[in-house]
């Protein structure tokens, strides 16, 4: 459901969630879910809430990657919670389109109050919680969730010289397709899945370079998005406890073994060069001199938190992450009320992940909804019987 307002207008809510991605939904699901049960009369009062997306339409950041990314798992488990994403009848996992429909569906289907396009710009903390001033109007609540996600906040390393290379410097917020790429010389930097993925795709139409600062770690090509979640939320169980942990993702390996990408490198097109130093005018060179020519240059070198709204707030940062309370990884330290979703494993084991983000975003509402509302259900079969409602 879909909302605009009137610049200049102020609106109260108790829970304001920022941010109408994948995390934003998933609050929105347990958000109403009380507000469902109040009204049906199985408990008290629920908090009023309200989801601001700064997109045009719904569907969070998927509407903008680029058109050959596929999930890492099928669509079977790479659902949020309350409803499964419908079957996909493609080559290999869902597509990204695939996911911004289950996403525009969900929103629908739940009657979320998402309201865009509306881009929070401060949030400031008072005496009774917090105003959020947007470019559509002020809100005021009691609690705010940040679900902003990552993806306009892209990260690009400087070396020397860049302003003296001729071609073009792209990021993988800017890359859609092959298309436009035909006959170009074209760098790929990145080890991780983006730039595994994109440098695949475009090895059927230009002459690709992959530079990676470490050597490529393909976690083995049966692992999948589930198994990922189960080993990134044993790892967070086991560190909490203060017990011996089996190892997060990151000691797998970097790399899911999309089809793509195995065909590509099984077939020798992904073999990665080590990491340039600087730029020359037409190209990259290295310490020992050796130099190659580019017409483009992209960096798969990942994002930063998007949390330019919350820099009034004045919180305290490690490596420019928010810290967060050992409890709840998602609960801000600083700020009573506030709350992250969907950024990654520092707010929740696998919280960036479509699988991973229910989780989070349960523990959290039932946290900002404690004031008097109910608790929200925890266990895993009851996560399950919510996938066949």
């Amino acid at each position: 459901m879909q909302h605009t307002g009137s610049t200049g207008e102020t609106r109260d809510v108790d829970v304001l969630v920022i941010g109408g991605g994948q995390a934003g939904l998933a609050a929105g699901f347990y958000l109403n879910r009380l507000r469902r049960d109040a009204a049906a009369g199985r408990s008290g009062p629920a908090p009023n809430f309200a989801i601001l997306d700064a997109n045009n339409r719904a569907g969070g950041a998927w509407q903008h990657y680029w058109d050959s990314l596929e999930l890492f798992s099928p669509a079977a488990y790479s659902s949020l919670p309350g409803y499964q994403m419908p079957p996909w009848h493609g080559q290999g996992n869902p597509s990204a389109d695939h996911v911004v429909d289950y996403l525009r569906t969900y929103e629908a289907r739940y009657s979320l109050p998402v309201h865009r396009p509306v881009t929070a710009t401060a949030v400031q903390q008072t005496t009774n919680g917090y105003t959020t001033e947007t470019d559509n109007g002020r809100w005021t609540s009691r609690v705010v969730i940040s679900a902003t996600g990552n993806w306009n906040a892209p990260y690009i390393p400087q070396l020397p010289g860049s302003e003296q290379f001729l071609g073009r410097q792209l990021h993988t917020a800017d890359y859609r397709d092959r298309h436009g790429f035909a006959g170009l010389k074209v760098i790929v930097v990145g080890g991780a899945n983006s730039g595994a993925q994109i440098a695949a795709d475009l090895t059927a139409v230009a002459a690709v370079t992959w530079v990676t600062r470490k050597p490529p770690h393909y976690l083995p090509d049966d692992i999948d998005g589930r198994a990922l979640f189960q080993i990134a939320t044993q790892h967070a169980r086991a560190v909490a406890n203060g017990e011996p942990s089996p190892g997060g993702v990151a000691s797998f390996g970097d790399i899911v073994a999309v089809p793509a990408v195995r065909a590509a490198r099984d077939a020798g097109h992904l073999q990665a060069s080590p990491m340039f130093s600087r730029f020359i005018p037409g190209g990259v060179q290295w310490d020992n001199g050796h130099e190659l020519e580019a017409d483009v240059i992209i960096w798969c070198t990942g994002f930063r938190p998007d949390l330019q709204h919350l820099q009034p707030l004045g919180l305290t940062t490690r490596n420019g992450i928010p810290e967060t309370s050992a409890a709840l990884a998602s609960r801000s330290t600083d700020c009573p009320g506030l709350f992250f979703l969907g950024y990654g494993d520092w707010c929740g084991p696998a919280s960036a992940t479509l699988i991973g983000a229910g989780a989070m975003a349960r523990d959290t509402v039932a946290a900002a909804a404690a004031s008097g509302a109910p608790p929200v259900p925890s266990t895993e079969s009851q996560l399950q019987d919510e996938l066949h409602q």
